[in-house]
């Protein structure tokens, strides 16, 4: 596939594959890193590279017009990554999504406009994307999926406000979400987050 890095076991080989997202300005190298911190030794990697290192060019929270064609191309993409790991036999309940802020942000978009039974969704600072939050643009059954969400309470880019509402809205759509939010104004991964994570959903 184009502009995807492969890292971690080979996919004949693991039992477990995990599509990571990089936040704006980064790079599919940077969100690999993670991979050091959490516990996927077991998993295959897949980290999609955005065009000019974005996956859509404004606020998550703007008018939607301005985000719309590059949040589909961006979606698509994904999308392109999680059919190539169907095809290559694993299930849904096999596959991950692991995002940083913009990664983040496109990690829950894209679940929730697939819910189904997935191994997990993990959201270092992120919410659901759109001005409003339109209950219309998602669909299916999470089956209890687990997700979790991490931020600072007063995070400069990402509401708390908008994180709690897509928590519920994710709630409603069948999926186990954990939030937690840190009194530090650090727009960043935790360790903290990275042991939650580690204990209760990769585990």
């Amino acid at each position: 596939m184009h502009d995807v890095t492969h890292r971690g076991l080979p996919l004949d080989k693991a039992k477990k594959a995990a599509i990571l997202i990089h936040g704006r300005g980064a790079t599919a190298q940077s969100i690999l890193s993670l991979s050091n911190h959490l516990r996927m030794d077991d998993f295959a990697l897949l980290a999609p590279q955005a065009d000019d290192n974005t996956w859509y060019p404004y606020s998550f929270m703007a008018p939607d017009q301005s985000n719309d064609k590059s949040l589909n191309d961006s979606l698509a993409k994904i999308q392109t990554v999680y059919d190539y790991l169907i095809g290559q036999g694993l299930s849904p309940d096999q596959i991950y999504f692991i995002g940083f802020s913009q990664g983040a942000c496109i990690s829950l978009d894209f679940a929730a406009r697939n819910a189904q039974k997935f191994g997990g969704v993990i959201a270092f600072t992120g919410g659901l994307i759109g001005e409003k939050l339109k209950k219309e643009n998602y669909s299916g059954d999470f089956g209890k999926t687990p997700v979790f969400i991490g931020s600072s309470e007063r995070d400069i880019h990402v509401p708390a406000v908008r994180i709690e509402a897509s928590a519920d809205l994710l709630r409603e759509m069948g999926a186990e979400v954990t939030v937690k939010f840190f009194s530090d104004p650090q727009h960043t991964i935790r360790q903290e987050e990275i042991d939650w994570v580690n204990k209760h959903i990769l585990s």
